[in-house]
């Protein structure tokens, strides 16, 4: 992660040496061929070709000359399309390293960049060796313990506490704010909150994340107070955009102004619509002693999700709250798209 957000090239085990193209710090870098998304090589019209042909699969691509980084960084950001509508020809190629490219693009997705490298550069520097067994690290949601727990007052409930999770393996922080007092007489009221900027701390309207959370712990704090043995837990998980990153969401927000929905967004930057880290929400739940909840949440996949990952959901709770101007079209996308169960 640290060699991506640097830009420093990889050297992959047994494959080639990629160069992130967003963050590259050898801009004099060139190479004969890029590696991209399918979505994006979608847009460039190229899914007609055969070595582009399999969905979400990544392609690589060559053109007439090499891909310098001035020309590779518009190839890679569709929210440059309109400045840069004129690119290529370009012609899909083999690809016998499938494995590694597919770990390239998901290790971009965890730093938060943009799904695109040039292949084998000239003039990159020194790579940073990586293997694709690292990514099995990286997913080991096992490898998350508790750090730390303190009592924290919140204005929904002042009877509440905070636990800190942390991970070997893992940047990412991610806390739970338990309301009211933890029983195991009792089935947690729980919800799953992926961590908003603009919506939590800007208080956008282009979602509904804030108002979500908001609600959330005021309606765990209702059940500490009027249940015998009632409490809460919000997971309040690092995964912004849902996994894609806060920049690549901002990108997402980007390409919405020009007229795409939220998943054809995300399809276009080459990003999964959902990639957040779910096996990680039911360690922790896990590590709480919670093996057992009612899931506040619209969202059916979300509740698949836990199931599959050893967490028993004995009851789906609605939480749906009134759409504005801004979101609505956001709202009915996770109802038409996502399968979100809103009326």
């Amino acid at each position: 992660m640290d060699a991506l957000r640097h830009g420093w090239p990889l050297a992959f085990e047994g494959g080639p040496v990629l160069l992130p193209v967003e963050t590259a710090i050898a801009q004099d870098a060139r190479s004969q061929r890029m590696l991209i998304s399918a979505a994006r090589a979608a847009t460039l019209k190229l899914a007609n070709q055969k070595e582009a042909a399999v969905p979400h699969a990544p392609v690589l691509i060559a053109g007439g000359e090499d891909f310098t980084m001035r020309d590779a960084l518009p190839i890679a950001d569709p929210a440059l399309d309109l400045g840069n509508p004129l690119k290529g020809p370009f012609k899909a190629v083999g690809l016998d390293w499938a494995e590694t490219a597919a770990a390239a693009l998901e290790l971009a997705r965890i730093a938060g960049i943009l799904p695109a490298f040039l292949v084998d550069p000239e003039g990159a520097g020194e790579a940073v060796p990586v293997s694709v067994s690292d990514l099995a690290a990286y997913a080991n949601a096992g490898a998350l313990r508790i750090v730390t727990r303190a009592r924290l007052p919140v204005s929904a409930c002042e009877d509440a506490e905070i636990v800190a999770f942390r991970s070997a393996a893992d940047l990412r922080e991610h806390v739970a704010l338990i309301i009211g007092k933890q029983s195991g007489d009792s089935q947690p009221l729980v919800r799953l909150h992926s961590e908003c900027l603009t919506g939590d701390i800007l208080g956008s309207l282009k979602c509904d994340c804030g108002p979500q959370l908001d609600a959330a712990l005021h309606a765990m704090a209702h059940e500490a107070r009027n249940g015998d043995s009632g409490w809460g837990v919000l997971l309040y998980m690092r995964q912004e955009g849902r996994g894609i990153g806060l920049v690549n969401k901002l990108r997402a927000y980007r390409l919405q102004d020009q007229g795409f929905d939220t998943v054809e967004a995300n399809q276009r930057l080459g990003l999964p619509d959902e990639a957040r880290d779910f096996p990680v929400a039911a360690r922790m739940l896990e590590l709480l002693g919670a093996r057992t909840i009612r899931l506040l949440t619209n969202n059916p996949a979300k509740v698949r999700a836990l199931e599959a990952a050893g967490i028993t959901v004995s009851e789906r709770v609605p939480h749906q709250l009134p759409e504005n101007p801004h979101n609505a079209r956001y709202l009915a996308t996770k109802r038409d798209r996502s399968g979100h169960l809103l009326i």
